[in-house]
């Protein structure tokens, strides 16, 4: 079997175009873990379901999405952990401004894919081929992180030699709006402009965003743990995200998360 891990941002719906084309090889399926509907940026699931998923199966490729589980029920980033059922999930700030460890790629991301690839037959003696979308400028993120015993990883985007641009590109010249860079509307590693795009384009988002922060801190209050915060510079100034960040005026070129976002479907890895 051979699947792209799909993240629903520009060099993974690159590598959708670039396998109807028949441009990478067969693929049998996209695979798009879905960490939430209350946890993704909106944006990036209306681009999957309403332009993502329909063009691939107009070419004959499905891309699946799934939903993480815990226990066998579903569940999901934004709810798990406003629960307190999945723990230090997300890399907050602690008090020195240095980011936390994290659990959500591993646990919503991968291991979501991981369980489909094994309930749809793969084994270690019959692994399966996962294709990240990894472009050229952000190459030290090929081969991070632990791969299963029963999947191979592959980069196309990288033999290909196609960098973000090139995939635009692919993605135009397809027919297709370019999707937003993907990431869940909460994490941690937003640059500062994104937070601020974040406050003025969707304050709703912002509000549940400071609501997430303010429960992570009253939790680590209660057992008597550090602080912890959503940006680096809330937790160097000891100051919640509604007073650290303010609203972002119009930019002239656009904004970028940088290498945080999800578009390869795992993410940093």
């Amino acid at each position: 079997m051979r699947v792209i891990s799909y993240g629903g941002g520009v060099q993974s719906t690159a590598l959708v175009v670039l396998a109807v084309q028949g441009k990478i090889g067969h693929v049998d399926a996209g695979l798009f873990s879905n960490v939430g509907d209350d946890s993704e940026h909106p944006d990036t699931l209306t681009f999957v379901r309403e332009i993502a998923i329909p063009y691939a199966a107009t070419h004959g490729l499905t891309i699946h999405e799934l939903q993480p589980t815990r226990k066998n029920e579903p569940i999901t980033l934004y709810g798990g952990i406003m629960a307190d059922r999945v723990g230090d999930a997300i890399p907050v700030f602690g008090e020195a401004g240095n980011p936390m460890r994290r659990v959500c790629t591993a646990d919503f991301k991968i291991k979501t894919v991981h369980r489909w690839l094994k309930n749809n037959g793969v084994s270690k003696d019959n692994p399966a081929t996962v294709c990240l979308g990894i472009s050229t400028d952000e190459i030290e993120r090929a081969g991070r992180g632990v791969s299963a015993n029963y999947e191979v990883r592959e980069y196309p985007l990288l033999t290909l030699g196609l960098n973000r641009t090139n995939c635009e590109q692919i993605i135009r010249q397809a027919g297709l709006p370019v999707p937003p860079k993907s990431s869940c509307f909460f994490c941690p590693f937003h640059s500062e402009t994104v937070w601020a795009e974040l406050r003025r384009d969707h304050p709703d988002l912002f509000d549940k965003a400071q609501v997430l922060e303010d429960h992570l801190q009253s939790v680590k209050s209660f057992r008597g743990l550090r602080q912890v915060y959503l940006t680096r510079r809330g937790a160097i100034h000891r100051t919640r995200l509604s007073d650290t960040v303010s609203a972002q005026g119009p930019t002239l070129f656009g904004s970028e998360i940088g290498s945080d976002g999800c578009d390869s479907g795992f993410c940093w890895t």
